[in-house]
């Protein structure tokens, strides 16, 4: 199994072992990118499971690497929440966590609570140059697109300039492009106002009470996380049990918990303490609100397009 550093519960793995008698060993990758690289470069071959984001499911399932679950195997897929029906790739990948992105602030120090995707592209004077982007391809132009209307998976060359264009003139408003410690310049007060993914902010909210999430008037996005079965797994029944067990309430509570996502397990949800959930107000967004939020998709070959944006944007 290959999962994203810190995003498996202590327990998890050692609670399976002990229940099936079935040993299992933990690969960590630092990026989507990394670990579909190398999914691509090896076929599939050395992994049963992946955690990947939902756009890079679909990108290995068009690539022919993914196994079609078998729901048979997966008698808790029964516990995901009826909403989880509109998400792209059910059946070759199987939800972990479910999130969006928005603007994470520090209340104390901005003198006026941001609504907008424009707050962060064109900040006001007591915000600039103390606010970060998501360096991200998908999420360094999903503010854009957004504040222009437009569709997180454009591929319109006209709306794409469009998009690289307010980059580019934020860019000088900008502390940082930064997809990993946005939340602890949050924090010691560096930055004041970040793009984040919803869960990121959490960290900095568990630090200082003074941090707030929003999700901008113009929209967002829709992200999941997804458990996927390789191909050339040579353990299929074992990942499919692997994967029904993370779905087992009590455990998908517990990556709730240590991830600080929601989990699109409602059972799972319901056994969360309160207390968290109070310390936590976006943890308690319903499915519904989540679903409102655009999903993501593989671009195909218009992914070149975005990444030419990124480095023009970044490297300018």
């Amino acid at each position: 199994i290959s999962n994203w550093d810190a995003y498996t519960p202590e327990g998890l793995i050692p609670g399976f072992t002990e229940e099936f008698g079935t040993s299992v060993d933990l690969a960590i990758h630092a990026t989507n990118e990394e670990i579909v690289g190398k999914l691509l470069q090896s076929k599939g071959e050395g992994y049963d499971i992946a955690f990947v984001t939902g756009q890079f499911a679909q990108q290995l399932d068009e690539a022919g690497l993914l196994a079609q679950i078998d729901p048979t195997l997966v008698p808790n897929m029964s516990k995901l929440a009826p909403e989880t029906k509109d998400l792209v790739g059910l059946d070759f990948s199987i939800p972990y966590t479910w999130g969006t992105t928005g603007l994470c602030y520090r209340d104390d120090l901005v003198e006026t609570a941001p609504t907008s995707w424009f707050d962060l592209l064109r900040p006001a004077d007591d915000v600039t140059g103390r606010t970060t982007m998501l360096a991200t391809d998908r999420w360094l132009l999903l503010p854009a697109q957004k504040a222009l209307g437009f569709s997180a998976n454009t591929v319109d060359d006209a709306e794409l300039e469009q998009v690289a264009a307010l980059l580019k003139d934020a860019k000088p408003t900008l502390l940082a492009f930064d997809d990993t410690t946005f939340y602890s310049r949050l924090v010691s007060g560096e930055a004041s106002l970040v793009q984040a993914w919803d869960g990121w902010c959490n960290y900095a909210i568990a630090e200082d009470p003074n941090v707030k999430f929003v999700i901008p008037s113009e929209g967002s996005d829709l992200f999941s996380d997804t458990m996927v079965i390789l191909q050339a797994s040579e353990n299929k029944e074992a990942a499919h049990a692997f994967i029904n067990w993370v779905l087992e309430p009590e455990n998908h509570k517990q990556v709730a918990e240590l991830v600080l996502y929601k989990v699109p397990n409602p059972e799972a949800m319901a056994l969360l303490d309160p207390a968290v959930l109070e310390q936590f107000p976006n943890l308690g967004m319903t499915a519904a609100e989540l679903l409102e939020g655009e999903q993501l998709k593989d671009l195909g070959e218009g992914q070149s397009k975005y990444t030419e944006i990124v480095t023009e944007v970044t490297s300018s």
